[in-house]
C-alpha cells in the first residue's frame, strides 16, 4: 500500500459542510459578536428618547375653474406625471417651512430640546425640521400625507397641520398672484397698443388724403389700378395680333412660291372669296362644255370658238381676282404689323404707368398693412382681457383640500424596540459570521487532511483527537487507543522493508504533541505483541520520563559517553514488551553527541535487540538534533498540531527531513477537537462512541474488575531496571 503519493483529486471545491465546519469551530467568536451587537442595540434602543409622529392628509390637484370656457385646456389634457413629485419638494422647501418655523417658534423649542445656550437660527431649525418631516403620496391617489416627528406629541401635530396650512396658503397666493400679474400685463399691453393704433390710424388717413389714394387701394385686397386692367387687355391683344400676323405671313409666303393653276387652287383654299369661287365653278363648267363639243365639231366651228372666248374671259377674270386677293393679303399683313407696333407701344406705356402708381402707393400700403396688423393684435388682446375678466368672476375649485388633520400620537413610533432588536440580531449574526470567516481566511494553519495533502504532498497516517494522555495509564480499552492503532497500521503498511524498524517523530515547532505521539505509538506496538524500546532523544527538553514518573539522571547520554552500559540505562515499564531509555543529563561539552559513531552504533545495537525502536526528538526548526535523528533512523513521521502553526512552517519541516535524506512516511494530525469539528468524526469520534457504548453495556462486575485492574495499574507504576 503506497501512501506516499496523494491524488490530485483532493483539491476539491468547497462544500456547504466546509462552511458549516467553520461556523462550528468559530462559534465562540460568532456568539460573542452576536451578543455584543444585540446588547449594544438593546441598550441604545432603551436609552433613546421616544418620538411621536402625526400625519395630516391633503388632496392636491391643479387649479381648474368650475366652468371650462371655450378654448381653455381641460385638466386631463395637461396631466403631468411628475406633478405630485414636484409638489413634494415644494412642501419641504424653505418657502413653506420658514413661515412654519416662525409661527411655532421652533428656533427656541429646538434650542431647548438640544440644550443650546442660544436660540437656533432659521437655517439650523430648517435643517432639523426637514429631517423630521416626511412627505409621501397615498398609493394611487392625489392625496399627500405630511408626517412630522417630534419628542412632543402636540408639537408633532402642530407642525404637520402648519405645513399643510402653509402649503394651502402658498397655492392660493400662487394662483391669485399669477392671475393678477397676467391680467395687469394684458391690460397694460392693451392700453399701449391702443395708443399706438390711434397714432398709426391718423398717419394712414393723412397719407390717403394727401396722396389722393383711391378706395380700391385702401381695400384689403391685392392692389389693382385701371392701368392694370389695360395692361392685361393690351397683353391679350398683342398676343392675338402676333398670332394672326404670323399665320398671314406664313400663308402669303407660301402662295408667292407657287404659280398657275396651283396658285388658283391654293388661294381658293387658303383665302376663298365668293367671286373667285364662282369663277372657278364657271371655268369648270365651260371646260366641260368644250370637251363635249369637240368630238362633234372641229376647232373652227362657231360653237367651239364661242366656248373658247368664254374660257379666255373667265381665265382673265380669275387672274385679276387672284392678283387682287394677293394684294389684299399683303396689305393685311402690313396693317397687322402696324397694329402690333401700336399695341406694343401702348403695352409698354401702360406698364410704366402701373409701376409708377405702385411706387407712389407703396408707403401708404406699408403703413396700412402695419395698421391692420396692430388692429388684429388689439382685437386679440381685447378678447383675451375680456376672457380673463370672465374667468376671474368664475369660482375656482379648491386646489388644496384638507382630508384629515394631524392629531397628537397615542404611542411613540421611535425607537421601534422590536424592529431595532431584530435588526441588531440579524446584524450581529451577519457580523459574527463574517468575522469568523475573515479570521478563518487569515488563519493559514493546517485545518483539514486536504490541507496537509495539498500543501505537503504527503499522506495523513493518523488523526489524533484532543486531550489524549498516555495510553499506558488509560489501558488498552481506552477510546483513544483506536486512533493510534490506525496510525500503527498505516506505519506498517507504509514501510517498504521489514528491516525498517527504527522510527522518530518530528515537528516544526514546540508543543505539537510529538512526545505523546511517539510514546502512545510505542505503547500500541507493545500492546500488539511487539518488543519495543522508546528512547527519549530530545536532549534539550526531555519529557518522556515525566510520563512514566522516573528519574532522568541516567540515560542515553551516559551510554553514548561510555559512562554506563546499555543494561544499566534501559528501564522497564508497566506495559509488557516496552522498555524505556531516558535521555540522561547532557554535558555542555557534548552538544553534538547525536551526530556520532556511538549514536549510529547504538541504533544498530537496539535494532538487533528489539522489534521496533522509537526515538523522541526536539522541534526540527529549533535545533539540528531532529534533522540528525531523521537521517540516522529508518523512518520519520511529521506531527502537525491542528490549527497551531502556519502551513509554511510545516512544509519547511518536511523539506528539512527530506534534505538530510530521511524517509518521511507521512503526517499525523494531532489535537483534533472532535466535538467542534465534525469533519474528523469518522476518524476518531466513531471509535470513541463505539467503545464508550461497549463499556456501558458490560455487567457491573466486569466494570468493577476492569476498574480495579486499571486502578492498580495507575496507582503503582513499578519502574525497575531491566537488567
Amino acid at each position: 500500500m503506497d501512501l506516499q503519493k496523494t491524488p490530485s483529486s483532493t483539491e476539491g471545491k468547497l462544500h456547504f459542510l466546509d462552511y458549516w465546519r467553520i461556523i462550528r469551530i468559530r462559534k465562540v467568536i460568532i456568539l460573542a459578536v452576536f451578543l455584543l451587537v444585540v446588547i449594544t442595540t438593546t441598550a441604545v434602543t432603551f436609552v433613546l428618547p421616544p418620538s411621536y409622529s402625526s400625519t395630516a392628509r391633503i388632496r392636491v390637484e391643479r387649479d381648474t375653474p368650475d366652468i371650462t370656457l371655450f378654448g381653455m385646456p381641460s385638466a386631463s389634457a395637461s396631466y403631468d406625471l411628475y406633478y405630485l413629485m414636484t409638489e413634494f419638494e415644494v412642501l419641504k422647501s424653505r418657502k413653506i417651512l420658514d413661515p412654519v418655523i416662525d409661527q411655532l417658534n421652533l428656533n427656541k423649542k429646538y434650542a431647548e430640546k438640544y440644550k443650546s445656550t442660544r436660540d437656533y437660527t432659521t437655517q439650523e431649525s430648517y435643517d432639523i425640521l426637514s429631517r423630521e418631516l416626511e412627505v409621501k403620496q397615498f398609493r394611487n391617489t392625489s392625496i399627500i400625507e405630511i408626517s412630522a416627528l417630534s419628542s412632543e406629541k402636540q408639537l408633532a401635530a402642530d407642525i404637520a397641520n402648519a405645513v399643510a396650512r402653509g402649503y394651502e396658503k402658498y397655492r392660493d397666493e400662487l394662483r391669485t398672484g399669477k392671475e393678477d400679474r397676467g391680467y395687469k400685463a394684458l391690460t397694460n399691453k392693451l392700453a399701449a397698443l391702443a395708443i399706438e393704433l390711434k397714432k398709426k390710424g391718423a398717419t394712414v388717413d393723412k397719407m390717403k388724403i394727401d396722396g389722393q389714394i383711391p378706395d380700391i387701394v385702401d381695400s384689403g385686397q391685392e392692389f389693382q389700378s385701371l392701368s392694370t386692367d389695360e395692361i392685361r387687355r393690351l397683353g391679350m391683344l398683342k398676343t392675338d395680333t402676333e398670332t394672326r400676323l404670323s399665320q398671314a405671313e406664313t400663308i402669303l409666303k407660301g402662295l408667292k412660291a407657287i404659280q398657275g393653276d396651283a396658285l388658283r387652287n391654293a388661294i381658293n383654299v387658303a383665302h376663298p372669296t365668293p367671286q373667285l369661287t364662282q369663277l372657278m365653278q364657271d371655268l369648270s363648267l365651260t371646260e366641260v362644255k368644250k370637251a363635249s363639243l369637240l368630238p362633234d365639231y372641229g376647232p373652227a366651228h362657231p360653237e367651239v370658238k364661242k366656248v373658247n372666248d368664254v374660257l379666255a374671259t373667265i381665265n382673265a377674270q380669275i387672274e385679276e381676282a387672284v392678283a387682287g386677293i394677293m394684294n389684299t393679303m399683303d396689305m393685311q399683313v402690313q396693317a397687322d404689323r402696324q397694329i402690333l407696333k401700336n399695341v406694343q407701344d401702348k403695352f409698354t406705356s401702360a406698364k410704366q404707368e402701373d409701376a409708377q402708381k405702385r411706387s407712389d402707393y407703396a408707403p401708404y400700403r406699408n403703413e396700412k398693412r402695419e395698421f391692420d396688423t396692430m388692429r388684429k393684435m388689439y382685437d386679440s388682446l381685447y378678447a383675451q382681457v375680456t376672457q380673463e375678466e370672465v374667468n376671474s368672476s368664475i369660482s375656482k375649485k379648491a386646489s388644496v383640500e384638507f382630508i384629515d388633520q394631524a392629531l397628537p400620537g397615542i404611542r411613540p413610533v421611535k425607537p421601534s424596540k422590536i424592529l431595532n432588536i431584530s435588526l441588531g440580531c440579524v446584524a450581529g449574526l451577519l457580523l459574527g459570521v463574517g468575522l469568523a470567516f475573515f479570521i478563518e481566511y487569515l488563519d493559514t494553519s493546517v485545518k483539514t487532511i486536504d490541507d496537509v495533502e495539498q500543501a505537503l504532498q504527503a499522506p495523513v497516517l493518523g488523526v489524533i483527537p484532543q486531550n489524549v494522555g498516555a495510553l499506558i495509564h488509560e489501558g488498552p480499552e481506552s477510546p483513544h487507543a483506536e486512533a493510534y492503532r490506525v496510525l500503527r497500521t498505516n506505519v506498517l503498511f507504509s514501510r517498504k522493508d521489514a528491516n525498517l524498524r527504527t522510527l522518530t517523530v518530528v515537528s516544526g515547532g514546540a508543543g505539537e504533541g510529538k512526545s505523546t505521539t511517539i510514546f502512545n505509538l510505542a505503547t500500541i506496538f507493545a500492546q500488539q505483541g511487539s518488543r519495543v524500546l522508546i528512547v527519549d532523544s530530545d536532549l534539550r527538553r526531555p519529557s518522556l520520563h515525566k510520563l512514566l514518573n522516573v528519574s532522568n539522571n541516567l540515560g542515553l547520554t551516559n551510554y553514548l559517553l561510555k559512562q554506563n552500559k546499555l543494561e544499566e540505562v534501559v528501564q522497564t515499564t508497566p506495559q509488557p514488551g516496552m522498555d524505556f531509555l531516558p535521555s540522561g543529563k547532557l554535558p555542555s561539552s557534548s552538544m553534538g553527541i547525536l551526530n556520532s559513531a556511538a549514536m549510529r552504533a547504538f541504533i544498530e545495537e537496539t535494532k538487533s535487540r528489539y522489534d521496533f525502536v522509537f526515538f523522541d526528538s526536539p522541534p526540527i526548526m529549533g535545533v539540528s538534533d531532529a534533522s540528525i535523528l531523521a537521517s540516522e533512523v529508518d523512518m520519520a513521521i511529521l506531527v502537525v498540531q491542528y490549527r497551531k502553526y502556519p502551513q509554511q512552517m510545516t512544509l519547511r519541516a518536511k523539506q528539512m527531513v527530506e534534505k538530510v535524506g530521511g524517509k518521511l512516511l507521512g503526517v499525523v494530525l494531532n489535537n483534533i477537537n472532535i466535538s467542534q469539528d465534525s469533519y474528523y468524526y469518522y476518524y476518531s469520534g466513531y471509535y470513541y462512541d463505539y467503545y464508550s457504548k461497549s463499556d456501558d453495556s458490560k455487567p457491573s462486575s466486569e466494570k468493577g474488575a476492569a476498574g480495579s485492574k486499571s486502578g492498580s495499574g495507575k496507582a503503582g507504576l513499578d519502574i525497575k531496571q531491566k537488567y
